[in-house]
């Protein structure tokens, strides 16, 4: 079984997209869609290698080549999204996005039959049966393992503001939840979920990711799920945070800004800029706070002595970041607000909001 190594974390600012979607019928309604685009049919070139289905039929996930080049990213992100939704609509299926389908009801819906997650849901029960949860994965290249862990842990408190700018999934079960970001808190309901702990060192994180694996735990190091993680497979700073998005603008705009974190991060790293310890548990209080509120949360600052809005923390960004993309989404409602406005017209009108639309 493979762990933790040093030797991928070559390159730094390189991006990989991984995007779950979820498989529909003409209704926008959830269908079990994945053995036939997964395995019955060849998908697009494009495609090949970097299309997957989760643990239900109705779950696809496509992920982008490495883009070397982050002036890319578009394009690529364009070329594989408009491949997924021909290759769907060629069987008859269409795709859709959002943090929870807010029709799917699981005891419906038909599990995947792949080892992987019958073992899951073998070994988690309850929690991995109800998990219709679709994310948005932003990867980004880091040319040292130690300074990999370090933006890892510094990110953290960034990360309920991801949250808050993505907030795309009030509905689940058909049942309005009163929250924003229902997915992320029915997500955490999974071990190995949720804000993770700083973590000293690199070799502190190869014991943690070993010990999981030794005391059968996790069946290897992808069943660590956190918000954040050092993949030491790709040599990247993954982010888990997001809820998926079916507008690619809202994709591009939060992957810009988990670009620029990282990539100032890895700058300050050099710069041997001293670390700020924030505790855990103010950590979750904010990611709490972006499930229940999304962009209307205010959110306990790093020093613990007070709070601060999305605004004023894009705003306090912008003086160090490049954020062209980000700003726009505050000028627009959240995806919850869209769902919740759609859904009084009527059902219909709500799942076609969630179509996908071919980029190309």
């Amino acid at each position: 079984m493979e762990t933790a190594s040093e030797s991928p974390f070559t390159e730094l600012g390189t991006l990989g997209i991984e995007e779950e979607f979820f498989v529909v019928d003409e209704y926008g309604r959830p269908t079990s869609g994945t053995d036939t685009l997964v395995y019955d049919a060849d998908p697009p070139a494009i495609l090949e290698g970097h299309l997957d289905h989760e643990l239900f039929k109705f779950v696809i996930e496509s992920q982008t080549p490495l883009i070397e080049d982050p002036a890319n990213a578009e394009a690529k992100l364009a070329a594989v999204r408009g491949a997924l939704v021909e290759h769907a609509r060629d069987h008859d299926f269409e795709i859709a996005s959002a943090g929870l389908h807010p029709g799917a009801k699981w005891r419906e819906l038909e599990h995947a039959q792949k080892p992987r997650y019958q073992s899951q849901l073998d070994r988690i029960q309850y929690p991995q049966h109800r998990n219709t949860t679709a994310g948005l994965h932003v990867h980004v290249g880091v040319d040292d393992a130690e300074k990999a862990i370090w933006i890892a842990n510094r990110i953290r408190w960034h990360l309920p503001i991801v949250l808050a700018l993505s907030v795309n999934s009030p509905y689940w079960n058909g049942f309005d939840t009163g929250l924003a970001s229902a997915r992320a808190k029915l997500f955490e309901g999974l071990p190995n979920t949720g804000m993770p702990t700083a973590f000293d060192s690199f070799e502190s994180f190869q014991r943690f990711e070993r010990r999981m694996i030794e005391t059968d735990s996790i069946s290897d190091r992808g069943e660590l799920w956190f918000d954040v993680r050092p993949h030491t497979e790709y040599g990247t700073v993954e982010v888990r945070t997001a809820d998926a998005q079916a507008d690619i603008d809202r994709v591009l705009a939060l992957v810009e800004y988990v670009h620029e974190l990282v990539l100032d991060f890895a700058a300050r790293y050099e710069d041997g800029e001293a670390v700020q310890p924030v505790r855990r548990e103010l950590l979750d209080e904010n990611k709490w706070r972006a499930i229940r509120h999304g962009r209307d949360a205010s959110f306990i600052t790093r020093d613990g002595e007070g709070t601060i809005d999305v605004e004023s923390v894009l705003e306090r960004d912008e003086r160090r970041l490049d954020l062209d993309r980000v700003i726009s989404l505050l000028a627009a409602e959240s995806g919850a607000v869209r769902q919740r406005r759609l859904r009084e017209d009527s059902v219909d009108v709500l799942y076609e909001s969630l179509l996908v639309a071919d980029p190309r």
